[in-house]
């Protein structure tokens, strides 16, 4: 069955407005599409229809990428235990993939994936299904022996199943929500006794003895014992998500050169496994011409790009798309809470997972409890700050799970032809799971939208959560809101609509680099929405105020910006706080002189070296700048409460706090970024590029290896302001290994840096990622971008450091070639993909 859908505004590398047809499924199932690669990898993809279209997008991803999804389905399979055993680090008993998968069985992602992929649109449908024989088309093609060596060979790489690609798509959803409550559910337990603790499986046995019968077991109570030691390791979900981030810039006819829109893509994200964007250009000839770059498994659309008359980018979302309700037990029984005027049942579900132990396999089962607003959840007995007791007890409430509807929003995108358009794709769908959106087309006009999936609270609860005390003290304590469970003013109606979600029409510019809403354009700074889009009128980061500082001094003496002053303004690797800081710094440091710094753990550290080494610090973070890493690590001991002697003004949000303090405490802050530095054994006069590095990870039978290829990168941090973020982030939610350097421990609380300092420098992982500029013109869009990591994944593939080494050698994007003719003038491998075809 084929679908149909008049569409208007999509042109093909022209400017036409004209009705457009729009084929779902393949006429009598004949997959057939053009594949183009150009310079770096990159693939062009032809097709007549959505089927078609996402069948050469499958298969030309997998030739780059395939291990990263192969892994990524066995994750929500909830196999990772069969095949690997219970740890991500083997015999390290640190139970990872035994939360992993009874967590993603409890978030019942593959459950949902079955019971609603029937029911997904003919567009959902056709996207999934051809992506999937694409896939499994370059893996019965290869052959599993001849894959990527992080994963050839292995029994776990299968062909996949539109079932299984529609549960990857609702894990993602649930990044910034449910996943990050696995840990919490994995503990959830109504008994004061071990009872959360995994069980030999045994089907007969009474449910309630199962656990207590593992104990003659001696591998399940090495496994337990192990799990109750994770249990004294836990740490709450970080709600402001490490690093992950982005920033992203529209600029209207009124900030513009040439009075149309231009748009600047800059996502911070992690350089290994599924979070890495992957660069393509989708055309159906008439109907669709698109060009971006997408996370890994979203079949055939582009999350972050460009086509003939508009572009948009993201950056996470302040917004939190989940709550936390707090149950009023009813008496004598942990099992019923109450909810108004009746009691409701705590309803409990067993799953079982195979886990590999030795050469042998066992079964286990765990229990889970939900709720009717969904999964139970606890801290670990031993930190008690969300404990099931007599009388309360904790639940989630997931707004981004079972998302049906991103592939259609993502597509609705991919389509629009002008911003009535755009915007209708925001009414029709609720897709968009935790990311900002800043959009600019080629007539000029600038928007922002954050339509992420919030629930829609009445305005009675979302005023008693700006107002009622404990309710304001929790959130701020904890990062998330706990409602009261016990009553119905607190149950949501569904999500919010397009009429309820911030959102913001400009001629001069909107901006966002992971603050709330509020600050999208100071000259027009919005408040009053719902408490679950981020506090309104607050402080901006650091990183915030770096980037609306470039937007206003960065555009020439006739404030109007063109592509290549925003690029420059992009890659100028300027920092917040050193231009704010670093003189005063510098004039206290040398007031010191070499009377020692005493920290607060009674060592003694001389500054006065690296005091003068910070005056040959330019500011910026580019490879020849010297002294960086010092002034780096202070900025990783900075308090803006602490060290700012100026506090927050809503009126001048810009530039407060601000002025530094000379005091004891700034002295401390940057004696202990010395120490750091020195027990790195790093030269204070070192430049950046010498110490600052990206470096792939070589897979073999010894496990994870430096490749040994270092490239030099230019770049800060958002700890120092910066706008062109980078860090070495801890290795990512993968199977196999990523390489990294022990990281240095810090002098004063001796766990590892925030920095990820190590004695090799700074292993960069994590940052600028998918980055682009793209401005309109009378030939149509302009562009230029890099993905910083490169395309493929394969350390046999070309394109496994080529735009790394771009990077490294230019500190510049790269022209991207949208346009037809320039296609088949760069083309350097095609291929014709047909079902009918061996």
């Amino acid at each position: 069955m084929s679908f149909a859908l008049l569409l208007g505004g999509c042109g093909d590398n022209d400017n036409s407005h004209s009705d457009k047809t729009l084929v779902a499924f393949a006429p009598d199932g004949e997959l057939s599409a053009e594949i183009r690669w150009t310079d770096y990898g990159v693939p062009h993809i032809t097709a007549d229809n959505l089927q078609s279209l996402a069948y050469g997008s499958g298969f030309a991803y997998a030739r780059d990428n395939i291990c990263i999804l192969a892994d990524q389905i066995i994750k929500v399979r909830s196999e990772r235990a069969k095949y690997f055993g219970p740890d991500k680090v083997q015999g390290s008993g640190d139970s990872s993939h035994l939360i992993s998968d009874f967590g993603y069985l409890a978030l019942k992602v593959m459950a949902s994936a079955n019971e609603h992929y029937p029911n997904l649109s003919d567009n959902s449908r056709a996207l999934i299904e051809g992506y999937v024989s694409g896939y499994n088309r370059y893996l019965e093609e290869t052959g599993i022996d001849k894959l990527d060596p992080a994963c050839a060979g292995q029994r776990w790489v299968q062909a996949i199943t539109p079932q299984e690609l529609t549960a990857y798509i609702f894990a993602t959803s649930q990044l910034a929500s449910g996943e990050e409550f696995m840990e919490l559910a994995f503990f959830a337990n109504p008994e004061d006794d071990d009872s959360y603790l995994p069980y030999g499986f045994n089907p007969a046995k009474s449910a309630g003895l199962r656990h207590k019968s593992t104990a003659h077991n001696p591998l399940i109570a090495n496994l337990q014992q192990n799990v109750q030691q994770r249990a004294s390791l836990f740490s709450m979900p970080d709600q402001e998500h490490g690093d992950l981030g982005s920033n992203g810039w529209s600029l209207g006819k009124d900030k513009t050169e040439n009075g149309r829109g231009l748009v600047l893509a800059n996502p911070h994200f992690p350089y290994t496994g599924h979070l890495r964007f992957w660069q393509s250009h989708i055309t159906i000839p008439g109907v669709l011409d698109v060009m971006g770059g997408s996370l890994q498994g979203l079949p055939g659309i582009v999350n972050i790009g460009f086509n003939q008359h508009l572009a948009w980018t993201h950056t996470v979302s302040k917004s939190r798309r989940f709550a936390l309700y707090q149950l009023s037990l009813s008496q004598d029984n942990p099992l019923q809470y109450q909810y108004d005027d009746e009691n409701r049942e705590i309803s409990k579900q067993s799953y079982q997972i195979a886990v590999k132990a030795g050469d042998n396999t066992i079964t286990l089962a765990k229990d889970y409890y939900y709720s009717h607003h969904g999964l139970m959840i606890e801290t670990p007995p031993e930190m008690n700050l969300l404990p099931w007791s007599e009388s309360n007890a904790f639940t989630l409430r997931d707004a981004a799970e079972e998302n049906t509807d991103l592939i259609d929003h993502w597509l609705a995108i991919n389509l629009a032809g002008n911003l009535a358009e755009f915007q209708q794709a925001y009414r029709d769908y609720n897709g968009i799971p935790w990311v900002n959106t800043m959009y600019a087309d080629d007539t000029g006009n600038a928007f922002y939208i954050d339509k992420t999936r919030v629930l829609n609270l009445n305005d009675e609860a979302l005023a008693l959560m700006r107002s009622d005390p404990q309710l304001v003290a929790t959130r701020n304590a904890l990062g998330f809101d706990i409602l009261p469970g016990n009553t119905s003013l607190f149950e949501p109606d569904g999500l919010n609509t397009y009429q309820q979600a911030p959102k913001l029409l400009r001629a001069d510019y909107v901006q966002n680099s992971n603050d709330s809403y509020w600050a999208t354009n100071l000259s027009e700074p919005m408040s009053g929405y719902s408490i679950l889009y981020g506090d309104d009128l607050v402080p901006l980061s650091l990183r915030t105020r770096m980037g609306l500082t470039l937007l206003s001094d960065s555009a020439g003496q006739d404030g109007l910006f063109n592509a290549g002053e925003v690029e420059t303004a992009l890659l100028s690797n300027r920092g917040y706080l050193a231009e704010q800081v670093l003189p005063d710094l510098i004039n206290l440091c040398q007031g010191q002189g070499s009377e020692p710094v005493t920290l607060n753990n009674g060592l003694e550290v001389n500054i006065e070296n690296a005091c003068n080494a910070l005056l040959n610090f330019n500011g910026v973070m580019s490879q020849q700048s010297q002294s960086g890493h010092i002034f780096k690590e202070f900025a990783f001991k900075f308090d803006q409460e602490q060290h700012f002697t100026r506090p927050f003004d809503v009126s001048d949000p810009l530039n407060t706090p601000n002025d530094l303090a000379s005091n004891d405490q700034v002295l401390q802050a940057l004696a202990a970024a010395v120490a750091n530095v020195n027990q790195a054994g790093l030269d204070n006069n070192a430049p950046l590029g010498s110490i600052q590095f990206t470096e792939k990870t070589l897979i073999d039978n010894n496990g994870a290896n430096a490749s040994g290829q270092r490239f030099p990168w230019a770049g800060s941090t958002h700890a120092e302001g910066g706008f062109n973020v980078f860090s070495p982030r801890e290795a990512d939610d993968t199977l196999y290994p990523i390489h990294q350097y022990p990281q240095i421990l810090d002098t004063e609380s001796g766990q590892p840096l925030a920095s990820g300092l190590s004695e090799q420098g700074y292993h960069i992982n994590y940052g600028s990622s998918w980055m682009f500029v793209v401005s309109f013109t009378d030939a149509g869009p302009a562009a230029r971008g890099l993905l910083a990591y490169s395309q493929s994944s394969n350390n046999e593939s070309a394109h496994k450091d080529d735009q790394n080494r771009y990077y490294a050698e230019n500190t510049a994007l790269r022209p991207l070639i949208f346009n037809r003719q320039e296609v088949l003038n760069h083309t350097l491998d095609k291929r014709q993909l047909s079902s009918d075809q061996p």
